[in-house]
């Protein structure tokens, strides 16, 4: 059973950078690739858990739909570490 569940975690795992970098890009405002490698994270955290943009749609479904992503991510991860 361990093993089905980290086979989860890391197959749940390799959509993570496309999630991070298209959430970063639109919370830091640019198209850039290097935004992907630069370790700014407060504003990140300040989008993820606050609302950093709330007239904006495209960020608050983003911002949902990172939530989520990352919500299954850990209880994969906790399940991986109970058992």
């Amino acid at each position: 059973m361990k093993t089905v569940v980290l086979g989860l975690l890391l197959l749940w795992g390799i959509p993570s950078n496309y999630f991070r970098s298209k959430f970063r890009k639109l919370v830091y405002q640019t198209d850039d690739w290097k935004i992907n490698i630069k370790p700014l994270f407060k504003k990140e955290l300040q989008a993820l858990f606050g609302n950093l943009f709330p007239d904006d749609e495209a960020y608050l479904k983003l911002r949902q739909q990172y939530r989520i992503y990352l919500l299954i991510y850990l209880l994969l991860f906790v399940l991986y570490k109970m058992i």
